[in-house]
């Protein structure tokens, strides 16, 4: 089966990026099924932690979003994982720069999170995207969300909130963020090969509640 690779990068690639990665799974298999394999979702950190699980207070809140951490372990970001994946999310607008430094060709292809899903929103469902399969097709979307990134404003409310030494009331904060920018990202990915199901759309209300 193609796949369609999606890079998720933070700074030490235990709180935000591993969060994104691990819950982003749990949806990808609700709203896939057997076909979830079809994305599949990598982390890394550009100045991880290299090694480390994830930090407890981020298995807290990613818990409560309805995922487990696993084996998870933090990696470093290289520039071939750049030049791998076909769609890079970086939680801050910092590390989408510190992204393009290393792998400048990647441009096209790399967003901050919150700023693909305004993206995702912008360009709506009915915007044809070509493909003989889901891989295919995710790949016409990202060249889409390029195309029409001047037409939005990038500022700091791009930025997903570091929590890294901060109480655990800052990791909610930030996991609340990323399944608010991370949901429909992934639901418009998935339903390119196959209609998101109803369990999917309950994890979001179960993420939400989380922190309501």
């Amino acid at each position: 089966m193609p796949t369609f690779t999606v890079l998720l990068v933070c700074t030490g690639n235990i709180c935000r990026s591993a969060m994104a990665e691990r819950f982003g799974r749990v949806l990808l298999n609700r709203m896939l099924g057997q076909r979830a394999e079809a994305v599949r979702l990598v982390s890394a950190g550009t100045r991880a932690v290299v090694g480390s699980a994830m930090h407890p207070d981020s298995t807290l809140v990613l818990r409560g979003l309805g995922a487990q951490p696993g084996d998870f372990r933090a990696r470093q970001f290289v520039e071939h994982m750049a030049v791998d994946a076909e769609l890079i999310l970086t939680m801050t607008r910092d590390h989408r720069s510190e992204v393009l430094e290393r792998s400048p060709r990647a441009l096209a292809r790399t967003f901050t999170l919150r700023e693909a899903a305004d993206l995702v929103s912008l360009l709506g469902d009915d915007i044809e995207v070509p493909g003989g399969n889901l891989a295919e097709r995710a790949r016409s979307l990202v060249r889409e969300m390029a195309a029409a990134r001047s037409r939005r404003h990038s500022g700091e409310d791009d930025d997903v909130l570091d929590p890294i030494g901060r109480p655990v009331d800052v990791h909610e904060e930030a996991g609340k963020a990323i399944a608010e920018a991370l949901i429909p990202v992934l639901r418009r990915i998935a339903s390119l090969g196959t209609a998101v199901t109803g369990e999917a759309s309950g994890l979001q209300g179960h993420g939400a509640s989380r922190f309501s």
